[in-house]
């Protein structure tokens, strides 16, 4: 009766041992589950954005001040989530109304001098000492005239009390003109300071905002790299054991295909006769190797 066989392949116990043991070690690592026990969490694998900074914020702020808006709130990430009630007023505002103040019909008169009127008072005073020192001199020139008490006297008397009145009044105009011309002067100026003011604190402030934000850019470019850095530690730990067992695997498939292999065959029906393991090992064809296994056996 005919007799079925079935053959197997293997190879060296080694090879199998090493393929048993890469086997286990996969079987394990697959089962190393992000955040168990000694694994990185999906949090700590995956990317993070670094929160801002309080320079960052501190730019904000200031840009937030000049615009006029109120105090900034910030999220837990750093985030701006909304503004206080502000003024409305921006930084440049006050001097451009200072410089309005100084533009109107009435500017001068801030810029009119304490002391003006007390020169002026001074000014009239002598002036009025001197008109009186000429009145007894007008006596005299009519006495020598022989006009002394006449209508002549009268006359000079009036013309020259009409002459000084006219040059006090003239005196007075002109010390009046002095002091608004010069106040008109010193207004025109502080107009012109305040304007300039205007134009210039915006440029100061963006200023400061520039060099806040570039100090808080850089920072936050620090801590994004030290994240960065943590996220690529926490990968190379979590991938490291994967790494060495496909080292292993490898190895492993390098090394059988050049080991020795066994085929063995076991007879599986037909008269129910055993076959022996010579008959086996001649119908198998097995190697050098395995045929002085079996002979030493």
């Amino acid at each position: 009766m005919a007799t079925d066989y079935t053959q197997t392949v293997r190879r060296s116990a080694p090879i199998e041992a090493a393929q048993e043991n890469y086997l286990d070690l996969l079987t394990q690592q697959v089962g190393r589950a992000p955040g168990s026990v000694g694994v990185p969490t999906l949090a700590e694998l995956g990317p993070q954005i670094s929160d801002q900074n309080v320079l960052t914020q501190a730019a904000q702020q200031q840009a937030a001040t000049q615009a006029g808006l109120g105090q900034l709130t910030f999220g837990a990430e750093g985030q701006v989530t909304g503004t206080g009630q502000g003024t409305g007023v921006a930084g440049y505002q006050p001097f451009l109304d200072q410089a309005a103040a100084y533009s109107g019909p009435q500017a001068f008169q801030s810029f009119m001098s304490p002391y003006q009127q007390q020169v002026i008072n001074t000014t009239l005073q002598d002036f009025d000492t001197q008109t009186a020192q000429g009145v007894p001199q007008l006596a005299a020139n009519a006495i020598n005239a022989g006009a002394f008490g006449g209508g002549r006297e009268g006359v000079a008397s009036a013309q020259y009390a009409s002459d000084a009145a006219q040059n006090r009044a003239l005196l007075q105009a002109r010390l009046l003109g002095q002091g608004f011309t010069q106040a008109n002067v010193l207004a025109n100026q502080g107009f012109d300071q305040q304007r300039n003011l205007a134009s210039l604190q915006p440029s100061l402030a963006a200023s400061g905002v520039q060099q806040l934000g570039a100090a808080g850019t850089g920072n936050l470019a620090f801590q994004q790299a030290l994240l960065d850095a943590q996220q690529q530690q926490n990968q190379l730990a979590y991938n490291e054991p994967l790494s060495r067992i496909q080292a292993f695997g490898s190895g492993i498939a390098s090394q059988a295909s050049g080991s020795p292999t066994t085929t063995q065959s076991i007879g599986t029906g037909g008269g129910g006769q055993a076959v022996g393991p010579l008959s086996q090992a001649l119908s198998a064809g097995l190697s050098a190797y395995g045929l002085g296994s079996i002979f030493g056996s």
